[in-house]
């Protein structure tokens, strides 16, 4: 009985915390839920771009909870959302806005290029920019969850060193995030309201483990120092 009554617990638990993560998660993104239900994205992407870094001290949040369940720490997820996005408000937002600003000159270029005799060689190169970009900047979050301080150099460094050391899991990650896009885009209410928290869990999860080389050195040390670079 004593066994059933935990799992139980564990279930209600993880149950919980999943609901309130999608909804931080979307309070948190507002400026992009508001611009997904208002306008279209193929003519209003400059919007997107905008509103893009003021989500991201969210993003950060949500995954600081999952860090905090995780790792079986009380506190509660919203007080944990609230300390985070306080923490990482700067960080995050202009590491997403250079981020955004490299995906738009990129993706510009290859409008630029299409159809043209120059785009056979261009294109698969800023695609692979692209995806690096995409990559780095979302390693690059999850680094700044869980280490606020760092400076963004190092940060930059160590995600894109490792990102590409570890392609595979990056691959996965960036999979995972691209199927809650799809999902969401197609039942906004079922990609929010349910899909959101375990698939960005997932994603979490394995871009956590692709960046425990220059995590593990700071563990027990708060977030006061910056993310290595691995092999110096």
């Amino acid at each position: 009985m004593r066994l059933r009554h935990d799992t139980l617990a564990a279930v209600f638990d993880g149950v919980h915390v999943a609901l309130v993560s999608n909804l931080l998660l979307v309070l948190g993104g507002l400026p992009l839920v508001l611009l997904a239900f208002t306008t279209d994205p193929a003519r209003s992407w400059p919007l997107w771009a905008l509103a893009a870094p003021l989500c991201a001290p969210g993003v950060c949040g949500v995954f600081a909870v999952m860090s905090g369940y995780s790792a079986g720490r009380s506190g509660g997820a919203v007080r944990t959302f609230a300390r985070t996005w306080r923490a990482t408000a700067r960080p995050a937002m202009l590491w997403t806005a250079a981020a955004t600003a490299a995906l738009v000159v990129l993706g510009v270029d290859a409008a630029a290029a299409w159809g043209h005799r120059i785009g056979a060689l261009a294109l698969p190169v800023l695609a692979v920019l692209a995806l690096l970009t995409a990559a780095t900047a979302l390693l690059g979050l999850v680094a700044i969850a869980e280490r606020p301080a760092a400076r963004l150099r190092d940060v930059a460094r160590a995600c894109l060193y490792l990102g590409v050391r570890r392609w595979y899991l990056t691959g996965v990650s960036l999979l995972v995030l691209s199927l809650l896009a799809q999902f969401t885009a197609a039942r906004p209410a079922l990609g929010l309201g349910l899909a959101a928290a375990p698939l960005l869990y997932a994603v979490w999860a394995n871009t956590r483990y692709t960046l425990r080389p220059a995590l593990e050195p700071f563990r027990g040390r708060g977030p006061a120092g910056p993310a290595p670079v691995p092999g110096r």
